[in-house]
């Protein structure tokens, strides 16, 4: 089974979006986490269309999604990306499965339209983000690194690989986890090839761009408190993503946690069995 691509507009921008399966079924929406795409979601969407049409889009900047001129990437951008495609695509409430910054958008969608979530699997989605420490810094401190990492960002230039290999080998290095096999279909979806011959990753070089503005701890409780669908959140127990975070979750209403052994900030690939019974032991028949 291949996907269909589709695409919907939000701020002026063309995004691309996939759709796996029957449209009668009820509606499942994938989202990715930060330079990533939507094909790094195959194997979850063909595991899951018996069940569920599929939706997945690529976030701005990422994927076959038109880059933000002037480089706005923050969480609160890709929120007003997932409302429109939610009303796009027409289908409220949606089911949402969401992976690393993904889970931090689907966690202000939700909060902010609780009505239009009926539940909602958040991987690694809350460690690791710029309010997790709950401490903030002066606004002038944060306003002057801000500008200077903007202007750095804007003398970098794209890495390139000069073969799929080589580019395979780089995801390989991120994730020790991967298997030869599913790093090259990352790398095959993830990479686009210049007149030259190179090829490079699929993402824009400011979503490393952060934002003076910091989301603090305060605003993310009130969204949280918000959310009144079921919350399921997994973390890997090898992952970076909460490693020295302890976070007050006692804003949600009904969530559950899970531990995925062996398995790090990627657990949907690294350990994907486990992240698909957990799943589907989650989400209602």
């Amino acid at each position: 089974m291949t996907p269909e691509s589709r695409y919907c507009y939000s701020q002026r921008l063309k995004l691309h979006y996939l759709v796996w399966g029957d449209e009668s079924r009820p509606p499942l929406i994938l989202i990715h986490g930060n330079r990533d795409h939507a094909r790094s979601w195959d194997r979850t969407a063909r595991a899951l269309v018996d069940r569920f049409c599929v939706y997945v889009p690529d976030l701005r900047g990422h994927g076959d999604s038109q880059w933000s001129v002037g480089g706005t990437y923050s969480v609160i951008d890709y929120a007003l990306d997932l409302h429109a495609l939610g009303e796009h695509i027409g289908r409220e409430p949606y089911t949402i499965i969401a992976h690393s910054l993904g889970g931090g958008v689907a966690l202000q969608y939700a909060g902010a339209f609780p009505e239009k979530v009926s539940r909602l699997v958040t991987i690694e989605g809350l460690g690791g983000l710029g309010w997790a420490s709950g401490q903030r810094r002066p606004a002038h401190v944060r306003m002057r690194e801000w500008v200077d990492s903007m202007r750095k960002l804007e003398q970098r230039r794209l890495h390139s690989y000069a073969s799929i290999d080589e580019a395979t080998r780089r995801m390989i290095e991120a994730n020790a986890h991967l298997t030869p096999e599913l790093a090259r279909e990352l790398t095959v979806h993830g990479v686009r090839q210049a007149e030259d011959g190179a090829y490079t990753w699929k993402f824009d070089n400011y979503t490393h761009a952060g934002s003076p503005y910091e989301f603090n701890m305060e605003d993310a409780r009130d969204l949280w408190n918000q959310i009144r669908c079921p919350l399921l959140i997994i973390w890997g127990e090898e992952s970076w993503g909460r490693r020295n975070v302890t976070l007050d979750l006692s804003a949600f209403h009904d969530y559950r946690e899970v531990a995925v052994a062996n398995a790090g900030h990627w657990v949907h690939h690294d350990q994907f069995d486990r992240f698909l019974e957990v799943v589907r032991g989650f989400l209602p028949e």
